[in-house]
């Protein structure tokens, strides 16, 4: 290791500690790069929504059995829809969403619908068999020359049980996750959503009815790593 050797002058040597002194703290301080903030919207009041008054069709109700109370659709004529694009601006982002599906829900269903005024979309559904076993259904929509749908419907997972899913931008790639495993990806440009809103339970132009309970969603405005993904 290298010595540093201090001047004799006293006024020399105090301004030289100084300047080591406070390139250690800096060094210090500065760290690991800290996360990115998430927006969390915990579905716990149907009236508001992070903050945001609501427009609450059908009725909806709220279950409140602690860590795994949501809102609860009945997969005919409930949905929410919340005045706000979380993902407004964004090149890259993380959607995470806990929540049940019902076994007894029509086939498509859409849990989670993004639009912008450019008519730009994220939707998160999925697919449910006649015996009671479902698969997730991710897409983005630009523009006719830029949209992906991630599908493999022999990718199946029982019904009426939580699970986290995720869908994943990292400004290139496309991917959805079960409980922080991959399950499918492509490539697709998205560019950053404008101002828009969103709707819970239900596909903006009121069909595709979701039925089961969703306990919250985030965004995040990065690509996280599996790893940093929720999981059951």
């Amino acid at each position: 290791m290298t010595s540093i050797r201090l001047p004799t002058s006293k006024p020399l040597r105090c301004l030289l500690a100084s300047i080591l002194s406070l390139g250690i703290m800096t060094a210090c301080a500065s760290g690991p790069p800290q996360d990115p903030a998430t927006t969390v919207w915990t579905l716990r009041n149907l009236g508001k929504v992070a903050g945001l008054p609501t427009e609450v069709i059908g009725a909806p109700g709220v279950t409140s059995s602690g860590a795994d109370a949501g809102f609860v659709f009945d997969g005919r004529a409930d949905g929410v829809f919340v005045p706000n694009n979380p993902l407004e601006g964004w090149s890259a982002f993380t959607i995470e969403v806990r929540f049940k599906p019902d076994g007894t829900g029509s086939e498509e269903q859409r849990f989670l619908h993004i639009e912008d005024g450019r008519k730009q979309r994220v939707l998160l559904e999925t697919r449910v068999t006649p015996d009671k076993q479902w698969a997730l259904d991710t897409f983005l929509f630009q523009d006719a020359g830029h949209r992906l749908t991630l599908l493999d419907r022999k990718l199946l997972h029982p019904t009426d049980r939580w699970y986290w899913v995720a869908l994943v931008y990292d400004g290139r790639r496309m991917s959805h996750y079960i409980d922080g495993v991959l399950e499918l990806e492509g490539e697709v440009a998205f560019a950053p959503m404008t101002a828009g809103r969103t709707s819970i339970g239900v596909r903006q132009n009121r069909v595709s009815w979701f039925k089961g309970t969703i306990a919250e969603s985030r965004f995040t405005p990065a690509a996280l790593p599996p790893s940093r993904l929720r999981k059951e």
